[in-house]
């Protein structure tokens, strides 16, 4: 696709942003070459799903160049920390969003092996193969509202390494059959590399800082964060909030005196079946059964539920901190959860991020990130969007908005060639151009202008091989 000039609407976006960080901090304003720059490579972002700066110059057709862009990013002294806070606020003043809930989640990215120079690569486990691959584990924080969904926060997430050599060591010895008695014990945490659940926290606190006048409704998450340090610090973080999320079935709980897991306790407690609506949306029938029990892991009393979808099986679990709720709210605040892995699966398909980015460092993952949010962002003040959502009519997809976005550039590129003073001289111009920024690659599929070597029988050699068929033993039958 052709870039000529950044999109209008994501000009406005920038400038709004702008706008934004000098309310709250007037001495991290963007300047005009910043603003420039900015509202380029976000629309070069969807025009051309990569962040990379040679396809951003190829997309220019020369006009801006690998070398600027790239100094730009590595040297120009922009607000990264500020620009997304910026950002998620000039969002919610411009839908006048006032509260939601907070969900979490953390996914995966696949790095070639190679790819030394990238930060937080580390191995991870493939659920796929069931192997390992090389990558990078990031994780979310997106904000639910009634009008539409959005991320606000970001973390990578990388293991300490003493303690990915105490867990290695320590599956192969329990593989041998070593008691666990006699097995190292697990290195104490490193405030380096802290675990998931730590930057989670982190993640809402830096919300709750930066958006104080935000009300949260509740905050969901799934198993990984259903421990007993997140569920309670994060509750009480808010004011003792509702914080829900999944427990194993095999999780010990405890009725009066008695204990025994989850399952366990629900195969002699079954649900009755509770029409559910899905998101807001599809109404679907489950079999939801709860309780008020004493998780011993939690070493408190948590709202257990046991829900069951038509068609499904085995039933999952749920624990929520707040006791006051009733069980189908619980529900169908956890339900919000899957929203956040739609964003994941736009994010890695749409904006930028997954598909191309070989930014290194620490500085060049995390820049990066920030300016493929930066597009899921823009994407909310696109003027389609913007009209579908102020109207009260469903969102367009990113995809969708993606594509028109490219034809909106390419439009943008004719009508300033057809409406020029010399539109012959232009227009040869840019062939030119055109045909310079995507020239013919080599391929080396064929042999031509190479070496393909004597393919056939050499005459010398004729005796010497009918000497060796005559003197080859012959085979017993």
């Amino acid at each position: 696709m052709v870039l000529g000039t950044p999109a209008p609407f994501v000009s406005a976006f920038v400038d709004a942003i702008d706008e934004a960080i000098r309310a709250h901090s007037p001495h991290y304003g963007l300047s005009t070459m910043q603003r420039a720059w900015l509202a380029f490579c976000v629309t070069a972002v969807l025009v051309t799903n990569s962040i990379c700066w040679a396809r951003f110059e190829r997309a220019s057709l020369g006009r801006y160049s690998l070398a600027a862009l790239s100094w730009m990013f590595r040297h120009s002294k922009l607000p990264w920390d500020e620009l997304l806070v910026a950002s998620v606020r000039v969002i919610l003043r411009h839908y006048g969003l006032h509260s939601g809930s907070l969900v979490i989640d953390d996914t995966d990215n696949k790095r070639s092996k190679s790819a030394y120079t990238l930060a937080y690569l580390y191995k991870l486990h493939d659920k796929e193969s069931g192997g390992y691959v090389w990558g990078q584990s990031l994780v979310f924080l997106v904000l639910v509202t009634p009008t539409i969904s959005l991320p606000v926060g970001f973390a990578f997430s990388q293991p300490a390494p003493e303690l990915s050599a105490w867990d290695k060591k320590d599956k192969a010895l329990k593989k041998q059959g070593v008691p666990k008695k006699p097995r190292p014990s697990q290195p104490p945490a490193n405030p380096l590399y802290p675990t998931k659940q730590a930057l989670a926290l982190s993640l809402l606190a830096q919300f709750k800082t930066q958006h104080p006048a935000c009300k949260v409704h509740c905050i969901t998450a799934d198993a990984l964060y259903g421990t007993a340090p997140f569920v309670d610090g994060a509750s009480a973080m808010f004011g003792g909030m509702q914080n829900t999320s999944h427990i194993r079935s095999n999780q010990k709980v405890r009725l009066h005196t008695r204990e025994q897991n989850v399952y366990a306790y629900f195969a002699t407690h079954p649900g009755t079946p509770h029409p559910i609506r899905i998101r807001g949306g599809e109404e679907m029938v489950a079999i939801v059964g709860s309780a008020r029990l004493y998780v011993c892991a939690h070493k408190t009393k948590r709202f257990v539920v046991a829900l069951k979808y038509e068609g499904e099986e085995t039933s999952r679990s749920l624990i929520a901190s707040d006791l006051t709720w009733r069980t189908l709210d619980i529900v169908q605040g956890q339900t919000l959860r899957w929203l956040v892995e739609v964003f994941i699966q736009d994010w890695k398909s749409y904006e930028g991020w997954s598909q191309l980015t070989k930014q290194p460092g620490v500085e060049g993952a995390r820049k990066s990130v920030i300016l493929s949010l930066l597009v899921d962002h823009a994407l909310f003040v696109h003027p389609d969007q913007h009209a579908q959502l102020t109207h009260n009519l469903p969102a367009y997809t990113v995809g969708s908005l993606r594509a028109h976005v490219q034809v909106e550039c390419l439009v943008a590129v004719v009508k300033h060639l057809v409406s020029s003073e010399a539109p012959q001289e232009q227009l040869h111009r840019f062939t030119h151009a055109l045909h310079q920024g995507f020239a013919f690659g080599r391929s080396k599929k064929h042999m031509i202008q190479r070496q393909l070597g004597r393919l056939g029988p050499t005459t010398s050699l004729k005796y010497r091989a009918e000497e060796v068929m005559r003197n080859m033993p012959a085979l017993s039958s």
